[in-house]
């Protein structure tokens, strides 16, 4: 519809130039000595517009000329801006497909726009450590090092290498560096905490995972194991001494001292060291809260000397414990034990007996029937401890 109007309007205009044309009487004579020209006043309008046209095209020409190289040098840019940006598209996307070798090669080329260069290093380190070119990932981070908006990108992308490298001390370098430039958010603490675990900075994990806690960014059960190896760690240091054992046990937070896997760690350190009354109270304490097998043994460990009013207290506890667990058969061989150290044969007897019946574990098997030769022994009976001996050896085996 469109065309349509514009050719009626330019024939309407046509007709109208022409019938203009034929009434138009008018003459234009120039004058340049010797010569005269006399020229139709249409035909001079006429050689006026071919002029005008001429003019129009021969400046329009130059200036095209003159503007040719700007407009090639913006076409090749726009092309390498589309040729980069696709190349990063690609590479980015072939990073997620798994792709590594592909996301690389894409990485190259839109490494070539200058804009690209500090996210397409990123990806193309990441790429060449998931091929296991380590060298080839630390070059790629080389070459954004001076990058400033890319610097905490890199650091961060550094940390997750090299914690996935288990190179825990170079990536500690990153995290500190990260810590001097003020970047603490959440990703960055995790990756801490990694780097620390692997390097075994225990205290440095207990404040990592403290600080998590604080924002729920840890599950439950993997912030109770961390502190668990870290307080295991801390209580195991053979370079501590008496004091200083107890010094980091006191420094453990209350709610942490009654951890079962804390106490029972606790606990084997103090009998260790020949604390065996510190070792006895830790265990006391946390039975009350949470029952385990593992400080019962600790327990037994911990016994005190013969005739004595620890041992006797030993006692008395296994014995209200007997009341609650009747069928426990660590309880009833930790019981028996006590016993027999206060050579009370008949009770030591009956509790190391019920022990055996109820035992499930060889362990527990082998100390009870080696606990009931002894005492057999000692009432010089010595075919019955022989007999448990035997048994105690075919646990042994099994």
């Amino acid at each position: 519809m469109r065309l349509f109007i514009r050719l009626v309007i330019l024939f309407s205009l046509a007709v109208g130039l022409a019938v203009g044309a034929r009434f138009n009487p008018g003459n234009v004579v120039l004058f340049y000595p010797p010569y005269r020209i006399d020229l139709s006043l249409n035909f001079f309008l006429f050689l006026m517009l071919v002029l005008f046209v001429v003019l129009y095209l021969v400046i329009r020409t130059i200036v095209t000329t003159q503007t040719m190289p700007r407009k090639v040098a913006a076409y090749r840019q726009g092309k390498r801006e589309r040729d980069g940006n696709k190349a990063l598209r690609e590479s980015l996307k072939a990073l997620f497909e798994g792709r590594f070798g592909h996301a690389e090669k894409a990485a190259l080329r839109a490494i070539e726009l200058p804009e690209n260069t500090g996210v397409a290093s990123l990806i193309g380190a990441r790429a060449a450590h998931h091929m296991g070119q380590f060298e080839r990932r630390d070059a790629w981070f080389a070459s954004i090092e001076d990058d400033a908006p890319h610097k905490t990108a890199r650091l961060v992308s550094m940390t997750e290498l090299l914690v996935d490298q288990h190179q825990a001390e170079q990536a500690l370098e990153a995290v500190k560096e990260l810590n001097a430039s003020g970047t603490r958010h959440i990703q960055v603490l995790r990756w801490a905490l990694k780097a620390n675990q692997q390097a075994k900075k225990w205290p440095e994990v207990l404040k990592l995972v403290r600080t998590l806690d604080k924002h729920r960014a840890l599950h439950p059960a993997l912030s109770n194991r961390l502190r668990e190896l870290a307080y295991e760690d801390l209580l195991k240091d053979h370079g501590h001494d008496v004091e200083s054992i107890r010094r980091v046990w006191y420094e453990i937070p209350a709610a942490d001292r009654k951890n079962r896997f804390v106490a029972f760690t606790a606990a084997k350190t103090f009998n260790a060291r020949g604390l065996h009354e510190d070792a006895r109270t830790i265990v006391e304490k946390t039975l009350v809260e949470e029952w385990d097998d593992r400080l019962m043994r600790v327990y037994r460990d911990a016994s005190a000397a013969e005739g004595s009013a620890a041992l006797l207290s030993q006692i008395e506890h296994c014995e209200r414990w007997t009341e609650q667990r009747p069928t426990d058969p660590e309880l009833a061989l930790t019981l028996g034990t006590l016993c027999l150290k206060q050579k009370l044969w008949g009770k030591a007897q009956r509790h190391m007996e019920q022990a055996l019946s109820d035992a499930i574990e060889s362990r527990t098997v082998r100390e009870a029937n080696l606990k009931l030769a002894q005492l057999h022994e000692a009432l010089g009976q010595a075919e019955e401890a022989a007999q448990h001996y035997r048994q105690c050896a075919i646990a042994t085996l099994l």
